[in-house]
C-alpha cells in the first residue's frame, strides 16, 4: 500500500499514553511517526512500519 505525509494510521498495539493513531510525517526507507494523543516522534523502519499498520484511518488531503 502506499503511504503519504499527512496519512493517520492505527497501529496493532497502543502508544504507552493509552492511543494507536499515528500521522505519518516522513516516507522512505524510514518512517516518521507522531502520537496524535501525545505528540510523541518516532522513527521506524518501513518492513516495521507495513507489518504493524492496521488500517489507514484519514488519508492526507491533496
Amino acid at each position: 500500500m502506499n503511504y503519504q505525509v499527512g496519512d493517520v494510521v492505527q497501529m496493532k498495539k497502543p502508544h504507552p499514553c493509552g492511543t494507536n493513531e499515528w500521522e505519518v510525517l516522513r516516507v522512505g526507507a524510514d518512517f516518521k511517526l507522531r502520537c496524535i494523543s501525545c505528540k510523541h516522534l518516532i522513527m521506524i523502519p518501513r518492513e516495521k512500519f507495513e507489518k504493524s499498520v492496521k488500517k489507514v484511518l484519514r488519508k492526507a488531503e491533496a
